[in-house]
């Protein structure tokens, strides 16, 4: 089944081209089925990037999805024209009445800010309060995921000396858990960032359960099934050449930075990456929607209500 996407948001073209099964909102009024609503709150800069790159992993099962793009209230992007928001977006205090079955907080480039200086941490929080009595499951992504467990369990972030950046060796640390079906021992995920978050911290908490982890990078997957949540703080939904931009962006402007670990072939920059996590990426999201599929109530508003279980 497919994704829904309006027939005019870039995402709809590209994936199309890619074999996505995409399809517009006229057509999917016309079937007899009820969607999993699923909410984007994109905080990345680049939006038409990050919407394509979740819309192509949540796209690829075999349920029908109905995706809706959400931003924050107050804070207005300087890199996605005013046109493409207005069109495509709804102000998160429009959508408050709404439920959902899944919602996706993405990461945001502001890391080396503490969350309180965020300038709008205090309606992030409003949504984060919100998800407990209007989404039935959420996926906090990198900063986002960072920004849940600190919200919920005050476990904070720390600033790298170096940044983390490159593809790095992971280790399946819960093979039993159902958002890992499918995964292998160990694989590579895409790593972009100047912050972590410590194992002995999550440790000292016993509703939460880490599920992905590196050696060198520290935890990736954490599970807090009591707030119906996933936090990931890596980005298996990066495109084969997010990297290499993130690189090429930097050296362009002169910025000290170094060679992604492990993603170009001999550490060449000359040469093209190869994406060595798009399965993983999907078996994840896939899996994270399964869950979601059979769990959530049938009738949206019994989300967040004692009747949904």
């Amino acid at each position: 089944m497919p994704i829904k996407l309006p027939a005019d948001l870039p995402a709809y073209e590209v994936l199309s081209r890619e074999g996505v099964m995409v399809m517009a909102d006229a057509l999917a009024a016309s079937q007899d089925i009820r969607p999993l609503r699923i909410g984007l709150l994109n905080l990345m800069p680049k939006k038409i990037q990050t919407e394509t790159q979740f819309a192509r992993l949540i796209g690829a099962t075999p349920l029908q999805i109905d995706l809706q793009l959400i931003r924050m209230t107050e804070h207005h992007s300087k890199n996605t024209s005013a046109e493409h928001m207005e069109a495509f977006y709804r102000p998160f205090q429009e959508v408050k009445a709404d439920k959902f079955d899944g919602l996706i907080i993405t990461g945001a480039p502001i890391e080396h800010l503490p969350f309180e200086e965020v300038t709008y941490w205090d309606e992030l929080r409003e949504v984060m309060d919100w998800t407990q009595t209007n989404v039935h499951s959420t996926f906090g992504v990198c900063w986002g995921g960072m920004a849940m467990i600190r919200h919920f369990h005050k476990v904070n972030k720390h600033l790298l000396e170096r940044k983390a950046f490159g593809c790095f060796r992971h280790e399946n640390l819960a093979p039993g858990s159902p958002f890992l079906r499918g995964f292998s021992d160990t694989f590579v995920i895409p790593v972009s960032r100047w912050t972590e978050m410590r194992q002995d911290e999550i440790d000292a908490v016993p509703e939460l359960t880490t599920l992905l982890g590196s050696d060198q990078v520290g935890p990736c997957l954490v599970s807090d099934p009591g707030h119906r949540a996933l936090y990931i703080f890596n980005h298996f939904e990066y495109d084969s050449d997010t990297l290499k931009q993130e690189y090429d962006r930097d050296a362009a402007a002169g910025t000290p930075v170094t060679v992604p670990v492990n993603y170009y072939p001999d550490d060449d920059p000359d040469r093209r990456p190869l994406n060595r996590w798009r399965s993983h990426a999907h078996l994840l999201y896939g899996n994270w929607i399964n869950e979601m599929y059979q769990s959530t109530p049938y009738d949206l508003a019994l989300i967040g209500t004692p009747a949904a279980g």
